[in-house]
């Protein structure tokens, strides 16, 4: 079995597409497609099959993928305690990061980290969704919830609060609510239900029964952009919505909402200086702007 076919595997099994197992890997797709199809010759098995959302994992496929993963995590172990490489301040490091706490928080201060650490790359994946250390997706996740299994060193990383926001000029124009049950009267900005990728999110479920957003997106950032520009009341990370005065809270002694962000970061690669110096400044950080997240 070759190992750079073994390679091309692992990447399409962490990837949508043909298209974007070859960026990731650098390479063409019809180089992923052969190298894939000479792989299932060699075994004599199909790997992936068709599916709704792109290529899926067979039973051989999810076997072997369990095999190709140690031996990824042997191969990386070996090259960090040969090469010297868990002391070396430089390199690149993958974020799976929400994109609220991505936007309004880390990439204000990012400039801070590279300033002290100027050989080291960051890449910050702010999607519907969150990529996975388990599957060496990403070097570290910011996670809504801790995961229940895998190779993985989960530490929470601190608790946010939520709050329900509308501008000042909504408020002159259509009044706000007195109580909870009333803001059925308004119209709400919040997620697209079929959208919602984490049962954390489900926010409006929790402040009263049967309220549905009438203007929703799943981007955090486009639903402040919808309460900014007065067109409802939705509920916001208190880290976005009190650093701007045109906003104001609705209902703040009624509604309170708590989460929590998760740091998670895979066995293999916690020990990686690089790794170790982003996750040592991302915690200081949020130490530093705890009171902004608590609201």
């Amino acid at each position: 079995m070759n190992w750079d076919d073994l390679r091309v595997f692992l990447a399409l099994a962490r990837a949508p597409s043909l298209a974007a197992a070859a960026a990731r890997l650098g390479v063409d797709a019809t180089t992923v497609g052969r190298r894939l199809r000479r792989l299932e010759t060699d075994l004599d098995v199909t790997l992936f099959e068709p599916g709704p959302r792109g290529q899926v994992l067979t039973d051989p496929g999810r076997r072997l993928l369990a095999y190709a993963e140690s031996a990824e995590q042997a191969a990386t172990g070996a090259k960090a305690d040969i090469a010297g490489e868990r002391g070396l301040l430089a390199g690149t490091v993958r974020v799976s990061i929400a994109e609220g706490l991505g936007t309004w928080l880390v990439a204000r201060h990012l400039s801070e980290f590279h300033a002290a650490n100027p050989a080291i790359r960051v890449e910050l994946v702010a999607t519907n969704g969150f990529l996975s250390p388990s599957k060496r997706e990403v070097d570290l996740a910011i996670m809504l919830a801790r995961p229940a299994k895998g190779p993985l060193l989960a530490r929470k990383l601190t608790d946010y609060r939520l709050k329900l926001y509308a501008s000042r000029d909504y408020a002159a124009a259509h009044g706000l609510p007195a109580r909870s049950r009333d803001l059925g009267g308004h119209v709400l900005v919040g997620y697209i239900p079929d959208f919602i990728y984490a049962e954390e999110l489900r926010y409006l479920d929790e402040i009263a029964d049967g309220l549905e957003p009438a203007l929703a997106s799943s981007s955090i950032n486009v639903q402040y952009g919808l309460v900014r520009a007065s067109a409802g009341i939705g509920v916001l990370p208190c880290f976005i919505g009190d650093q701007d005065s045109s906003l104001q809270r609705v209902l703040d002694r009624e509604v309170a909402i708590t989460r929590s962000f998760w740091r998670v970061v895979h066995r293999d690669v916690a020990k990686l200086a690089r790794v170790r110096a982003f996750v040592d400044w991302l915690d200081a950080l949020v130490a530093a702007r705890h009171s902004l997240l608590v609201g």
